[in-house]
């Protein structure tokens, strides 16, 4: 069974492009290592421009496991030059009974 996780990316100021970048080959890195499952992601903009991405990994041990692996400390070192993790109840719309966010799917395509 999967583990579902929220993460939240808050841009760095001019880095909404390579922000999305990275968030678009997050999954196909995370696959390839068997780290993430084929379940499609959600990927929604917030009001203040953090992107929320709604993923699932294939276990609890493959979050353990992608700590130490190359590939994902690589991606996630373009991450971290691009943006700052945020936490979801930081997010304006976490305070809203009802969360609404701007979908940014079709960055997943291409």
């Amino acid at each position: 069974m999967g583990y579902l996780v929220i993460a939240c990316y808050r841009p760095k100021p001019g880095k909404d492009a390579e922000l999305l970048a990275a968030v678009r080959d997050h999954l196909p890195v995370l696959r390839r290592e068997e780290l993430a499952t084929e379940r499609a992601p959600i990927v929604m903009r917030a009001s203040d421009g953090t992107l929320v991405e709604v993923f699932e990994w294939v276990s609890k041990e493959a979050v353990d496991q992608a700590h130490s692996n190359a590939a994902v400390n690589a991606l996630w070192a373009r991450f971290d030059a691009v943006s700052e993790y945020v936490r979801l109840q930081d997010l304006q719309e976490a305070r809203d009974l009802f969360a609404h966010f701007e979908p940014v799917a079709a960055i997943l395509a291409g």
